[in-house]
């Protein structure tokens, strides 16, 4: 089974921003909704953010509007997660994921595979 691949985690201060990348070979990502997932310490994964195929329709968990912006380059087969203004509590290993016919919804997601082994973000000064 095709696994998807997250990069671009790190150390940042509060308030710094990171880009997220998310990519697969052998699949095409825009025939698919993608989701950006996180699961800090003790606690269960969450859904962030997804992208439809074509682009119409955005989630995003009200924990996160306005400071993350997901998007995609499909020339460069990849999705991302622009996230800015980080906080301490954005602190989470970030998995990306695909889907046909799933979505997030506010505390719930279903119906995505495909999962990459996930990047770190860690937020601390």
């Amino acid at each position: 089974q095709v696994q998807l691949v997250e990069s671009g985690g790190g150390l940042v201060q509060p308030g710094g921003s990171l880009r997220l990348s998310c990519t697969a070979s052998g699949l095409t990502l825009e025939y698919y909704t993608i989701g950006w997932f996180r699961q800090a310490p003790g606690k269960e994964r969450e859904g962030v953010s997804c992208i439809n195929s074509g682009d119409t329709s955005i989630f995003y968990a009200d924990s996160v509007k306005g400071r993350f912006t997901i998007s995609r380059d499909n020339a460069k087969n990849t999705v991302y997660l622009q996230m800015d203004s980080l906080k301490p509590e954005d602190t989470a290993v970030y998995y990306c994921a695909k889907t046909s016919t799933g979505w997030i919804t506010s505390g719930n997601y279903y119906g995505f595979g495909s999962w990459g082994q996930g990047t770190q973000v860690t937020v601390s000064s």
